[in-house]
Order: structure tokens, then C-alpha cells, then sequence
């Protein structure tokens, strides 16, 4: 290796010399043949030939190994001129497979790449001595591993995002040890600090120390038995000696252990200064007497000024030109730049093995202001002043822990408010009307459980910024609401809905609880309205799609086929049309460990679902192209712009997309979850000429990076005595597999076979 090393530092002088002149104002006639052989080498090679090759690029890198047109490709080794370097298998330009990166500082990874990252089972050396062995996903340790410390502590067990998170073992060179659970990179929920000297904790733990029930236990037998707290006056036991007789120090104080815990410190991981996702390769294109070196980053992005011609060498690796206009995402896929402005010009990502994907560069603000003057200004103010009344309403701290009389259907309150005002509501410039809040105490809770702050929900919905309505109601015949924020959606309801998720309030209440990632749409509140005798119940729910990614495609999937077909002709599809089960080419694939959890999570969902007799409901899905965040005129405020190792001062450096920006950002993968902001890829696929109703066409082996969201909606039809009829006339008419409304337990069996096969690992 070091031989290869020496060899590549003597021919960097030189190849720095050839690429000034290059860049220069002339060329030597050696030179230039020596291009023109290149160049010739280059035309007499068939397209997509894989050949040895050894590269000595303008700017001083140096590449041996297999070469296919303009990329790496197959075995080789590339030495950045900053000391970097990379042994192991590429595809196109892609470090994919398995590999060794180097870093000038003696750090070192070697193990699984994919598209660039560090993906897969690897082991990470950094240059202070720490070690970590174990899976990756996207740079970050996620899954199981085994790190070690340079000061001689170790953890084993489960990381998430590049903390630790799940079951693990934390053990410190000292002796003392904890096993248990953890949550961003700290003891958090159950587990048990053991201390040399054999006494030990044993309890619930939250942010790294002890927090509510739990037992200290010392090696003679004695033992303290209580609530626990790192604020005295919330803590609370009884101490218990071994014997019958009142032995041991009755004068210990819980405190103690806090203190001994603050001076037992978890290390932090070491960071990574540059990724080699992040490592940019002197790619070559070459035409008649010309010669053009690009930058192009190792998990396959173009450098910023990469011309046009070579992004269209990519395209058939499921890349696509950089030309988009971005912005930020309204709800329930309704993308917006922030101006009511016609939609206007299309973008085309295209394949060299497919058609173009349509994708506008500019979108409509969907829906319609409500204004006075509007037929439901009225509506708004009132909603308005019952939201404001049921959050900002004096009572009791929530807690997670509820009564069963907090779910009885009974549990309703009527308020009401005069426009000269009341005692409890305020004067207003309305109608009288009539306000009912529906087991407000679970619904408290449950924006608790969320983590919606109550200031911030009642900003959102009660502002000065007034709501928008959808321009047409669903199928269902309901209206939607959106917040100016498009953080949260308001749907107004049936009374049999309402009925439908009084009665399954306790069960879904549990199951959310139980399950962080679910997938089924998040419940704040139940209200009714009653203005001059009419009656209008509403529900409000996050917006699965508030982000500020623009969403260029979302899918409505039950698994169906009858009436599972966009009506629209193809001219009037855009951005803000929900496709169905028939118009879907894409298979949705995810790195292991997110199918894995998301396989698990649909499981749960639909397990839940089909015991409260729940179906019709769908996987709402949308996708944003990340090829539409690399417009270097939409680079995002404050973006990270990486130093270009070995290139020139003056060459343009690559501008990160908010994409970029999250993946290269340990802290960003906080805003990814089950569902939301995730990054993944699509494959277009192709239906059978001869296959009416082929559900999941054929994959192409055409790819998109995308971020995609995705979430579970309309959880609120009953399989009931109507559903029931609609199944039995269908069914005379139509092949009754075919048909949504069928019973709960074929629903979510159809289901979850359709979604399983939409949704894949991405190998």
C-alpha cells in the first residue's frame, strides 16, 4: 500500500501541472495528444463497457480499478489529495458494496457502503483509538453494535440515529454498570445501575438518572423502596432493613445517589468531520479538443456547476437534473410557495429506460381563504372562540394516567357564548351559539402524549391568520379546514363517525401510548358547534404532510381496485392530486431497519384497526423528489458549504439541499421518524400490457431518491350494518375482493399484502 501511495504522490506534481494547463491559456502538444488518445480510447469503447483503467484526474486524484464510461465502477481504489482514500467495489460513480475508507488522521471504516454511506454492518476506528462494530444506516449507527471508548468504557446493545437508544448495556471502566433502556443517547425508561461494591438501583430512569418507582438495595440487605426524583421534594419511600430488628443507616438520604450519579458520565460519541458521502470524485468528459472536469460527489450528487450533458449520463442510475424550484408543503399534500399563483411551468425528471416524471415548479396555495364574507366566517369565529375557551380553561395538570370515566361518551360539556359575553366566555362579534367539548380530559392528554405545546396549538388554530378551506369536500361529503401553518387539519364529522371514535376512544388512547411510531392519525380534539339549531361536529388532526418539503406526489393505497383509478385526465394530474392504487408506479423502498420497523408498526396498526371493526381506511403517501432541493438558487439559509479537497480555489463548490443538509447533520435525523421526513428510494415499475388490475407492476430498475411521508387515515368507518348491504350489492356486480367495503379481517389482511408489496427493503 505504501509503494501505490509513493507511486501516486510522484504523479500528482505533474497532474497538478496538466490541469493548469488545462485550465490555463495553453496546452502542450504532448499533452494534447495525449488527450486525444484518451479521447479516442474513450470512442472506440462500446457504451457501458467495464475495462481496467488508471486515472490521474486534473486535480491531482488518482484512480485505479475498473472504469465504465465516465464513472468508477466495479473494484477500484481513489486518492483524494487531501490523504482520503477508498478500496472496495463502485457502481457508477457510487462507493456500493463492500469497502475500506480512509481518513489523513489514521481513522478508518471498513465494511458495507450504499450509495455513498456508510450503510449496512461495518467497523468505524477513529484516530483517537475508539472503536465501534456494528450496523449502519446513512453514516449513522442504527441497529445493534458494540462501541468502545478511548477512556476504556464500552456500551452493547441498540442504536438509533446515532445515539443509543433501546436495550443496551453501558459498562464503565470503573466497574460500575447499567443495563436497560435508553433514549437519545441516555438512560431512559427501565433498567439497573450496578455499582462495584454490589449495591444497586433498580427502576425507571429518565434523561440519565432515576425518575419515578424504583429500589435502591444494598450488598447487606437493606433497601429503600419509593418514588424517585432529583427534586427532594418530590422524593418519597420507606427503607426497609434486612433483619427483624430496626438495623442500617436510617439516616441515608436518596440524594446521595443522584450526586454519585452526576459524577458518572456516559462519553459521547466522537464525530466524524467529513463523511465519505461528502468526498467528491474529478469525474471526466471529454469532446474534440475539450476537456471539462466535474466534481461528483461519492453517493452520486453532481457538483452544482456540472453542466447538462453529464447529468444526463446519470439518469439511467434513477438521478435527475437539478433545475427545480422548492418550497414549503401544505396539508394533506398540498404543496405552496407561499403566494397564490397559478400553477406554472413542468419540470421532467426523465431515464434513459422510462418516460419523464411531471413535476411543477410551482404550485398553488390550495384552498380559500376564509374571509368575511365567506359562508363560513361565522363557523371560523366560533370554532375559533371554542378552541381558545377549551385549551386556555383553568384545570388540574394533564396526566398520561386516566380514569375510565374520562372516556365515557357522556363525558361532554355545553358552553355558552352570548356575543355580550359571560362569566367564563368573552364578548364577540357572532351569532349566539352553543359549544360542546367531547372527553376533553383524554383529548388533553393526548396532545400531551404528542407533545403539542398548548400555546402553540391555540396560536395555530386561533391566530390573527385566518383558516383556509378545501375548495371540495371528500367523498365522504365532510369539509376540510387547514391552519395557516398547515400544521393541523379540521375535518368536520358524521354523527355515526363521532359515535365510532367515542366508542374506541380508550382503545386507541392505549394504543397510541403504546406505540410512539404509530402510524394512524394523531386525535387533539372532538367539538361541536350548534348555530341556529344546526349542529356541526369536527375533528382536528395533524397535517401528516407539514413540512418544508414540497410534496411533488401523494398516493391514497387501500389494496383495492374497484374505483381505485384517478379520474382525471392526464392533463389536469399535478402535484395536489391524490393518485390511487392503479395510477401507482413506484415501489416505495426503505433502508432495512425502517422496513423492518415499518412492517412491525402496520402489523400493530391493523391489528388495532380490525379489533375495533374499523376499515376502508388507506396509506396516505407522499413523496418529495430530492432532486428538487438542489437548485443553488434555493440553497437554504445557513447551509454548510463543504471545503472541495484537492480542487481548485476557484472551482464552484456544491451547495447542500435541505436533503443534503439533514443526512450530513446527525442532530436533523431528530426530525425523522416512522413516516415522516425519511429518506428512501423509488423504482419505477411498469403493469403488464395483458394485466387489467396488476396492483404492483414490474420493477424497471429505474431509482429516485426521495423523502417520503406516509401515515394511516379515515380510521373511523364502522363495518356496520350499511357497509354490510354496500358489500352484498357490490359483490353481485363485482369480484367482492375487489371492493373496499368487505369485513375487518379480510380488509386488513388485503391490506397489508398490497403495502408490503408497494413498500420493499432497498437491497
Amino acid at each position: 500500500m505504501k509503494a501505490w501511495e509513493a507511486t501516486v504522490r510522484k504523479t500528482q506534481a505533474a497532474a497538478k501541472k496538466r490541469a493548469n494547463n488545462i485550465f490555463g491559456m495553453s496546452h502542450s502538444i504532448e499533452e494534447e495528444t495525449e488527450d486525444h488518445d484518451q479521447d479516442d480510447d474513450r470512442l472506440n469503447r462500446q457504451s457501458g463497457e467495464v475495462y481496467q483503467a488508471e486515472k490521474f484526474l486534473p486535480n491531482g486524484d488518482y484512480y485505479t480499478g475498473y472504469w465504465s464510461e465516465n464513472f468508477p465502477h466495479g473494484h477500484g481504489k481513489y486518492w483524494w489529495t487531501d490523504g482520503c482514500m477508498y478500496v472496495g467495489e463502485w457502481f457508477r460513480g457510487k462507493t456500493m458494496g463492500q469497502g475500506i475508507f480512509s481518513w489523513p488522521s489514521g481513522a478508518m471504516y471498513e465494511g458495507s457502503f450504499k450509495n455513498g454511506f456508510m450503510d449496512g454492518e461495518g467497523m468505524y476506528t477513529g484516530a483517537n483509538g475508539t472503536t465501534y462494530k456494528g450496523s449502519w444506516v446513512m453514516n449513522l449507527r442504527h441497529g445493534y453494535g458494540v462501541k468502545e471508548y478511548r477512556n476504556g468504557d464500552s456500551y452493547e446493545g441498540e442504536w438509533s440515529r446515532g445515539m443509543q437508544e433501546g436495550q443496551g448495556k453501558y459498562q464503565w471502566k470503573s466497574g460500575n454498570h447499567y443495563v436497560g433502556e435508553w433514549k437519545n443517547g441516555k438512560m431512559c425508561g427501565k433498567g439497573k445501575m450496578v455499582w462495584t461494591n454490589g449495591d444497586f438501583y433498580e427502576g425507571n430512569w429518565d434523561d440519565g438518572l432515576p425518575k419515578g418507582s424504583g429500589t435502591f438495595k444494598w450488598t447487606d440487605g437493606n433497601f429503600y423502596v419509593g418514588n424517585w426524583s432529583a427534586d427532594p421534594t418530590e422524593q418519597n419511600g420507606t427503607y426497609y432493613p434486612s433483619g427483624s430488628t430496626m438495623e442500617g443507616n436510617l439516616e441515608w438520604d436518596p440524594q446521595d445517589v443522584f450526586n454519585e450519579l452526576k459524577e458518572i458520565k456516559v462519553c459521547q460519541s466522537d464525530k466524524i468531520p467529513l463523511w465519505p458521502s461528502q468526498k467528491k470524485l474529478a469525474v471526466w468528459r471529454s469532446s474534440k479538443g475539450s476537456d471539462v472536469t466535474r466534481r461528483l460527489s461519492v453517493d452520486g450528487r453532481l457538483d452544482a456547476s456540472v453542466d447538462k450533458d453529464l447529468v444526463s449520463a446519470r439518469l439511467s442510475d434513477g438521478a435527475a437534473p437539478s433545475s427545480w424550484t422548492t418550497g414549503s408543503t401544505d396539508g394533506m399534500g398540498i404543496t405552496s410557495d407561499g403566494e397564490n399563483e397559478p400553477i406554472a411551468l413542468e419540470t421532467e425528471i426523465g431515464s434513459l429506460r422510462g418516460t419523464g416524471i411531471r413535476i411543477p415548479k410551482v404550485v398553488k396555495r390550495q384552498g380559500d381563504t376564509i374571509s368575511k364574507g365567506h359562508r363560513n366566517y361565522e363557523l371560523m369565529l366560533n370554532l375559533q372562540l371554542g378552541i381558545r375557551h377549551s385549551v386556555g380553561r383553568p384545570g388540574p395538570p394533564p396526566s398520561l394516567d386516566l380514569k375510565p370515566s374520562a372516556f365515557d361518551p357522556k363525558e361532554k360539556f355545553w358552553t355558552k357564548f352570548p356575543p355580550e359575553g359571560s362569566k367564563i366566555t368573552p364578548p364577540h362579534q357572532s351569532c349566539e351559539f352553543k359549544w360542546k367539548d367531547y372527553c376533553p380530559k383524554v383529548f388533553r392528554s393526548l396532545r400531551m402524549l404528542f407533545k403539542v405545546d398548548p400555546a402553540d396549538y391555540m396560536l395555530s388554530i386561533c391566530g390573527n391568520d385566518a383558516l383556509r378551506e378545501l375548495s371540495s369536500p371528500g367523498k365522504s361529503g365532510s369539509f376540510f379546514y387547514l391552519t395557516n401553518d398547515d400544521r393541523y387539519m379540521i375535518k368536520t364529522m358524521k354523527k355515526a363517525e363521532t359515535k365510532v371514535l367515542l366508542r374506541m376512544l380508550n382503545a386507541y388512547y392505549n394504543h397510541v401510548r403504546a406505540f410512539e411510531n404509530t402510524l394512524v392519525t394523531k386525535y387533539f380534539g372532538l367539538h361541536c358547534v350548534k348555530l341556529n339549531g344546526q349542529k356541526v361536529r369536527f375533528i382536528i388532526m395533524g397535517n401528516l404532510f407539514c413540512s418544508e418539503y414540497m410534496i411533488h406526489r401523494r398516493y391514497d393505497l387501500k389494496g383495492s381496485t374497484f374505483g381505485r383509478l384517478t379520474d382525471k385526465p392526464e392533463s389536469e394530474i399535478d402535484a395536489t392530486t391524490t393518485l390511487k392504487d392503479l395510477d401507482l408506479n413506484f415501489v416505495f423502498r426503505l433502508q432495512k431497519t425502517w422496513f423492518q420497523e415499518f412492517k412491525r408498526q402496520v402489523d400493530r396498526d391493523c391489528e388495532f384497526l380490525e379489533q375495533e371493526r374499523i376499515m376502508d381506511y388507506s396509506l396516505l403517501v407522499g413523496l418529495h423528489f430530492t432532486e428538487a432541493s438542489t437548485d443553488q438558487d434555493h440553497t437554504p439559509s445557513g447551509a454548510v458549504t463543504p471545503i472541495d479537497n484537492g480542487g481548485s480555489e476557484n472551482e464552484p463548490v456544491t451547495r447542500l439541499s435541505n436533503v443534503e443538509q439533514l443526512l450530513l447533520d446527525p442532530a436533523g435525523w431528530a426530525s425523522i421518524r416512522l413516516g415522516i421526513n425519511m429518506p428512501a428510494r423509488v423504482e419505477r415499475t411498469e403493469r403488464k400490457a395483458d394485466a387489467e388490475f396488476q396492483l404492483v407492476g414490474e420493477p424497471t430498475g429505474e431509482y429516485y431518491d426521495v423523502v417520503v411521508f406516509f401515515g394511516i387515515i379515515d380510521i373511523l368507518t364502522e363495518y356496520d350494518m350499511t357497509k354490510k348491504l354496500e358489500h352484498a350489492y357490490k359483490s353481485i356486480q363485482y369480484d367482492p375482493n375487489s371492493i373496499s367495503a368487505v369485513d375487518p379481517k379480510q380488509y386488513s389482511r388485503r391490506f397489508r399484502d398490497y403495502i408490503f408489496k408497494a413498500f420493499a427493503e432497498d437491497v
